[in-house]
């Protein structure tokens, strides 16, 4: 009687509306690692891995090599389980549903023991008829997560001698980044990720429904130069400032509503006009959306495929369907959404990247996977989104054509990335800038303070293996260091850098690159109408493409886009490399203007000047910026913090410091 008696204190409330109950089922999980029937509380929405890190079973995956560390967890299944109490506010009712938005990935369905569903597919939700199941009292509601690793390498062995490129996750519908990717943890994980909710007399996924007026329209004709690829409003041709979004955490439930508002606002007061949600992660949170329609944001929408060559029997197939059919009518209601996309760079892999020699891919085999790209890119996907939206253009792939064919520059989309990949300078897009770029990009390391939360503090150098690991981008520091020795330092006095100095140059060029490549790009209107940078964020701590790091504060990157997409002027073109400027060491005079603005003026023509936000102010109206001798520059912030009465103080330097290190 007594625990009986504690289970109902734990008991989740009731909401009523009208006559339907809804009983919300995200408090008092418990999780255990399968097979040892010890407990620990969980959170949900979640993850295993949170989970686990909340009850001190693992280190932080994000500090050092620790990630490295925790792999052990992808290999177990893992159980969940709640309660919830049966009454008659709820077993009178004619239809009583279990409603799952998400689940992660492979997961067996249990209520009072009685298997309910098996799901294989994160990014669709559920409506199970639950009344045939329940009884009056205490209800246990458990769910079984198998390890998807084991899954889908077991998927992968059973189908040899066949081999699918580039990795076993395709046999997988779950958030393909969370295998690993060039900027981001191997860290799979399951867990529930979304909301868990009963309803008596049930309630549909489709939350909305009628016609919206979406916010533009692609034009792709063929023309003079081969085929355009545009959007436009009213009959207008819009020119398209944006950038590539990514999951804003490995770790999907933790990102909260404000980190949506902060990274969109980025977005927003960067004069970006559209987000491409990127085809390795997931489809986004309802609220990202929201978000979206009411700050004028277009949003071109990736289906969940990226660099891979995946299955098209029938049981994926079905699966697939049922993902489309969910997504499309919870998503479709959006204005901001403007285009849906088959996949992320799929047709340029098989044609491009060698896969058929490295995978040993050839005659029927090869055949076989080339018409299960078709069947499901170029026949079902397009079909399907004719039958579940109807509104919407649907391209197979991004890119059309890759960036070593003549043709990525003259018709459709381009990703370009001979610009990094290729080690080529900015100074080729003159002649490699396509009809819409939807993807380049330059590295940096993340803000100093952000690397000081993975990096050991006894350790902060750029040798150390913390630094490295956080570097998932092959020959990322050699391609890196390239860089910054053609633009901005000799190599050999490169190697004299502290950690700090090194990525204060890093930002600096990743700053100079994307001021440049925008400026290029935007000069080619009307032959070129789009630019998409890589990338917006993060989803860890890391040195990567993002412009905004993983503390959602903005790198050197974001000023620069924030100048070069300016709707009242284009940007000028730097005439001069960094590294060969006669620079003089500038002197700077800040003067306060209450607690929120300043003024700076140098001695000096100074370049990149840094005002470090360590020193106790933030939301910088601007940052690595150039400043002639003279000039004053005004400067808006805020205060983090004022020990006592000490006014905020400004801590700057300019790429002087640098140049001229002994």
């Amino acid at each position: 009687m007594k625990k009986f008696f504690l289970i109902l204190l734990l008991l989740p409330a009731i909401r009523s509306f009208a006559q339907n109950y809804t009983v919300e089922l995200n408090k008092n999980w418990q999780f255990s690692r399968a097979g040892t029937n010890k407990w620990y509380p969980a959170a949900v929405p979640g993850t295993v891995y949170t989970d686990l890190l909340r009850n001190k079973l693992i280190p932080n995956p994000f500090f050092a090599d620790n990630e490295n560390k925790v792999q052990w967890a992808d290999t177990c299944d893992w159980v969940y389980k709640t309660y919830f109490n049966s009454d008659a506010h709820i077993l009178p009712k004619e239809i009583i549903q279990l409603e799952v938005d998400g689940l992660d990935t492979y997961a067996d369905i249990y209520l009072n023991g009685k298997l309910l569903k098996q799901t294989e597919n994160m990014f669709c939700g559920y409506l199970l008829d639950i009344k045939p199941y329940l009884k009056p009292g205490v209800t246990e509601l458990k769910i079984y997560f198998h390890s998807a690793k084991k899954r889908v390498d077991r998927l992968a062995k059973e189908a040899l001698p066949l081999t699918r490129p580039d990795n076993n996750r395709v046999y997988a519908r779950k958030a393909q980044f969370q295998f690993g990717w060039d900027w981001g943890p191997k860290l799979i994980g399951c867990g529930i990720w979304k909301d868990v909710r009963v309803n008596a007399c049930g309630r549909s996924p489709e939350r909305r429904s009628g016609k919206v007026k979406i916010f533009a329209d692609l034009v792709q004709q063929k023309d003079s130069i081969g085929q355009s690829f545009y959007f436009e409003k009213d009959g207008k041709p819009i020119y398209i400032k944006g950038t590539n979004w990514i999951p804003a955490n490995i770790f999907l439930p933790s990102v909260t509503h404000e980190d949506y508002r902060k990274l969109l606002m980025r977005a927003k007061d960067a004069h970006m006009n559209m987000l491409r949600v990127w085809g390795g992660g997931v489809y986004e949170d309802d609220y990202f959306y929201d978000l979206c329609d009411s700050l004028g944001i277009m949003v071109w929408q990736d289906f969940m495929f990226a660099g891979g060559m995946y299955p098209a029997d029938d049981a994926f197939m079905k699966n697939i369907k049922e993902e489309v059919q969910y997504q499309i009518g919870r998503l479709r209601n959006h204005p901001c959404l403007v285009l849906w996309c088959g996949n992320n760079e799929i047709d340029e892999a098989w044609h491009n990247w060698g896969w058929q020699d490295q995978f040993n891919i050839h005659g029927a085999d090869s055949a076989k996977l080339w018409h299960d790209y078709q069947k499901l890119f170029e026949d079902s996907l397009p079909a399907w989104v004719n039958e579940f939206d109807g509104r919407r253009p649907y391209i197979p792939s991004s890119p059309k054509y890759g960036w070593g064919n003549e043709k990525s520059f003259t018709e459709g989309d381009s990703h370009y990335w001979g610009l990094w990949w290729g080690l080529e300078p900015w100074e080729a897009l003159e002649t490699h800038t396509g009809r819409f770029v939807s993807e380049y990009g330059m590295q940096s390391m993340p803000n100093y303070e952000t690397a000081k939360t993975y990096v050991p503090a006894n350790d902060l150098r750029f040798s150390s293996p913390a630094v490295q690991w956080h570097q998932k981008a092959n020959d990322g520091f050699s391609k890196l260091n390239f860089y910054l020795d053609k633009y901005f330092i000799d190599s050999a006095k490169l190697k004299t850098l502290s950690l700090e100095e090194y990525t204060y140059l890093t930002q600096c060029l990743q700053y100079y690159i994307l001021k440049n490549s925008i400026g290029v790009q935007r000069s080619k209107e009307p032959r070129n109408m789009g630019t998409l940078l890589w990338q917006l964020n993060d989803c860890w701590p890391a040195t990567s493409w993002s412009i905004t790091d993983y503390s959602r504060e903005p790198k050197a990157g974001w000023y620069a886009v924030k100048e070069a997409y300016r709707d009242d002027i284009k940007p000028v073109k730097d005439s001069i490399y960094p590294k060969v400027l006669h620079l003089q060491k500038p002197v700077f005079t800040v003067t306060l203007m209450g607690n929120s603005r300043c003024t700076i003026e140098s001695s000096a023509d100074a370049k990149y000047v840094f005002i470090d936000p360590a020193a106790g102010i933030e939301g910088l109206s601007d940052n690595y910026f150039d400043l002639k001798a003279g000039q004053k520059k005004d400067i808006s912030f805020e205060v983090k913090y004022i020990a006592g009465n000490r006014k905020p103080y400004f801590k700057l330097s300019s790429l002087y410091d640098i140049l001229n290190k002994p």
